[in-house]
């Protein structure tokens, strides 16, 4: 009586799955492309209009004051978020590949920290520390998050890092001018690097 002989497994099976393996190799491996250029140019457009807003009702301590720059944070994180979407999608990469997932781990202890810290410092009489903070720890984040993108995004949280640490020595009335310089003249340089360099 004749054993019946398995079905041979066809070689396609096997290159699909090496395919597989090696795509989610080089996605765990790679950098974080999707940080999108013309998106921080957007929100240093947005930041200097906060800036300008922000100047007009109040010095820090004002709650208008801070609420035109929680709306400027709100209005920022969709615009990063959507023009992410929209380059990895251009690139044809998931958002929450490898380094994707990297990038988001690094980056949300700060600002969570940042959020945190903003609270107990606004309602403690602490606001004039606030602008400084602000940048400071956003910077942190890049820096922390940008571990896993180009070589850029880390210089860029550096960057931030520096004008956070002036902010927090100078006099409470340029607390509006540091954030424009930060979020508005930082943001703009690089995301015009990152657009050019990095597509979008």
């Amino acid at each position: 009586m004749a054993i019946p002989r398995r079905e041979p497994v066809e070689l396609h099976a096997y290159a699909m799955d090496n395919l597989r393996y090696i795509r989610e190799t080089i996605e765990r491996a790679g950098s974080f492309t999707a940080v999108p250029g013309i998106g921080g140019m957007v929100m240093a457009f947005t930041a200097l209009a906060a800036a300008w807003a922000a100047e007009s009702v109040g010095g820090p301590g004002s709650i208008r004051w801070l609420a035109v720059w929680l709306g400027e944070a709100v209005l920022a994180l969709a615009i990063g978020i959507l023009a992410t979407v929209r380059k990895s999608r251009q690139a044809g990469l998931p958002v929450l590949s490898g380094p994707g997932r990297k990038f988001a781990a690094g980056f949300a202890p700060a600002m969570l920290a940042g959020a945190a810290l903003s609270a107990a410092l606004f309602f403690e009489g602490g606001a004039a520390f606030l602008p400084g903070m602000w940048l400071l720890l956003y910077g942190a984040a890049v820096v922390s998050g940008g571990g896993a993108s180009v070589r850029v995004v880390p210089l860029m949280g550096f960057c931030f890092m520096a004008v956070g640490t002036a902010a927090l020595f100078l006099p409470p009335a340029w607390g509006d001018a540091a954030l424009a310089v930060g979020f508005g003249g930082i943001h703009m340089i690089f995301g015009s690097i990152i657009a050019v360099r990095y597509g979008g």
